[in-house]
């Protein structure tokens, strides 16, 4: 039930906050080990969010884990989303797939795995060779938070505004938006948590 009303009761990525105003906030991050694949979202037809599958199965998040242990891995939230580099967003990375599919567009969905794997090989080792699990150094994002649906659209709105917002302010964006959701896809939209991030210099 604490699920469906938007409690987030897993591990989260800590981080400092370097920076806040009224409209967002600069994070800086340390590293952390990812389970990560890479797909076109048209391979899923109708499923869009195929790339969480694969990474919950990778876990053992609905059943036996698909590594060689096999062992389960905790879920931890966010679940991170990213366009590949075929996607040219309007913007220029803890789900929304930002591809508009059809064109060869690759979508990455990142699992942030929990801080006791302190390094890649800490992890269990995938059997479906679609998952990678790899080290992210410390990186510095720009963060601003919504509830309710991650509809492309909507998506977009925040990381041009978010964008604009960091221009004003005289910081250099480093790369291309991702977008944060921290609830199942089965809680209410007015309590879900959901963030896009900008890496920020």
């Amino acid at each position: 039930m604490g699920m469906m009303l938007g409690k987030i009761s897993v591990e989260t990525p800590k981080y400092q906050v370097i920076h806040s105003t009224k409209d967002y906030e600069i994070r800086k991050y340390g590293s952390a080990v990812v389970a990560e694949v890479t797909y076109d979202p048209d391979q899923f037809n109708s499923n869009k969010d195929g790339g969480f599958m694969i990474l919950a199965n990778y876990i053992g998040a609905l059943g036996n884990p698909q590594n060689t242990k096999p062992e389960k891995i905790a879920m931890t939230a966010p679940v991170i989303t990213k366009a590949g580099p075929s996607e040219k967003i309007a913007m220029t990375a803890p789900v929304v797939t930002q591809s508009k599919g059809g064109r060869g567009e690759s979508v990455t969905m990142q699992f942030i795995l929990p801080s006791k794997y302190a390094k890649a090989e800490d992890a269990p080792r995938p059997v479906d060779e679609r998952v990678v699990v790899r080290e992210e150094g410390e990186k510095k994002y720009a963060v601003v938070r919504f509830s309710g649906l991650t509809g492309e659209k909507a998506v977009a709105e925040k990381a041009e505004k978010l964008k604009a917002w960091l221009e004003r302010d005289g910081f250099k964006v480093a790369g291309d938006f991702v977008l944060a959701r921290y609830n199942p896809p089965w809680t209410l939209p007015p309590l879900r948590t959901n963030e896009v991030m900008i890496p920020v210099e």
